[in-house]
C-alpha cells in the first residue's frame, strides 16, 4: 500500500471520528437520528447501539479501501460500505422466516392447550415458554405486558405493530380477536385451527415456489460472476485492455462504475427472486 493510500485512509478515519464526537453517547445517537436500518438490525438480532453499527461500517470501508488500494483500484473499496447492510438484511430474512415457522408451532401448541381444557391465556403462556425467546418474542412480549397490567388484546395489537412479517401478524390478529371478542373455547379452537391451516398452506406454497426458483438464484450468481471473469480473462490475454484498465480512467472511472453496476444488478435480481419466492 502506497503512502498516499495510507494517508487517505487515515484522513477518512480522522474525519469520521470528528463527525461522531459531537454525538456523544450511543443514547444521543439513538434519540437524535432515525436510522434507516433500525428495524432490519432489530430483526437480525443486533443488540448493540447504532453508533457501534456505524463504526462497523467504517471498519468495513477501511478494509475495503486497503484491499482495493493493494490492487490499484482504491475507489472500489467504497463498496465495503454495503457489506454490513447486505449481511444484516440476509440475517434478518433468515430469522424472519424462522420466526414465521415457529409461529405455526406456537399456534399448534396453543390449540393443543385449548383442547386439553386450559384457558387461552394459560395455553398461550405455556406455548410461549416452550420455545426460545428469539422465536416467540412478540407473543412473550405481549404476555409480559399483560402481566404488568395491560389488556391482553391491546398487548397483542402492540406486538403486531412491531413486526413486519405477514404470518406473525395473522397469528397475533387471531389471538387478539379471540381475546377482544371474549369468544368461548370452542370458537377459539375453530378460529385458531383455521388460522393454522391458512399459515400451513401459505408455508407450503412459499417452500414450493422457493424450490422452483432455486435454479434462478443459481443463474443470478453465475451471471454475476461471468462479467468479472471475462474482464479478468481479457485483461490477462489482451495487453491493450490491461493497459486501459491500468490507466487513471480505468482505475477511477471504469472499474468503480462496473463494480457499482454489478452490485446493483445482483441486489435487484435477488430482490426480484426473493419477491417471487
Amino acid at each position: 500500500m502506497s503512502l498516499e493510500s495510507a494517508g487517505a485512509i487515515a484522513t477518512a478515519l480522522a474525519v469520521t471520528c470528528l463527525v461522531l464526537i459531537p454525538l456523544g453517547s450511543s443514547r444521543v445517537w439513538d434519540q437524535s437520528m432515525r436510522h434507516p436500518e433500525r428495524s432490519v438490525l432489530r430483526e437480525a438480532g443486533w443488540t448493540r447501539s447504532l453508533l457501534t453499527w456505524e463504526c462497523v461500517r467504517v471498519a468495513a470501508i477501511i478494509c475495503g479501501l486497503t484491499v482495493a488500494s493493494a490492487v490499484g483500484a482504491t475507489p472500489l473499496g467504497l463498496i465495503g460500505a454495503l457489506v454490513p447492510s447486505i449481511v444484516a438484511r440476509t440475517l434478518a430474512a433468515r430469522r424472519r422466516d424462522e420466526r414465521a415457522r415457529q409461529t405455526i408451532a406456537l399456534l399448534q401448541m396453543t390449540l393443543a392447550g385449548l383442547r386439553s381444557g386450559a384457558g387461552l391465556t394459560e395455553a398461550l403462556r405455556l406455548a410461549s415458554a416452550s420455545g426460545p425467546e428469539v422465536d416467540f418474542g412478540p407473543f412473550a412480549a405481549a404476555l409480559r405486558a399483560f402481566d404488568l397490567g395491560a389488556p391482553l388484546d391491546a398487548a397483542l395489537r402492540d406486538a403486531r405493530g412491531r413486526t413486519r412479517d405477514h404470518r406473525l401478524i395473522v397469528g397475533l390478529d387471531a389471538l387478539s380477536l379471540c381475546v377482544a371478542e371474549q369468544l368461548p373455547a370452542s370458537r377459539c379452537v375453530t378460529l385458531i385451527a383455521s388460522t393454522i391451516d391458512r399459515l400451513l398452506f401459505e408455508q407450503r406454497i412459499i417452500d414450493d415456489v422457493r424450490a422452483r426458483t432455486s435454479g434462478l438464484r443459481l443463474q443470478i450468481v453465475l451471471l454475476a460472476a461471468l462479467v468479472p471473469g471475462l474482464a479478468l480473462y481479457l485483461a490477462l490475454t489482451v495487453p491493450g485492455m490491461a493497459e486501459t484498465l491500468a490507466t487513471p480512467l480505468g482505475r477511477f472511472v471504469l472499474l468503480p462504475v462496473a463494480a457499482i453496476l454489478e452490485v446493483i444488478g445482483i441486489l435487484a435480481s435477488r430482490r426480484v427472486a426473493g419477491d417471487v419466492g
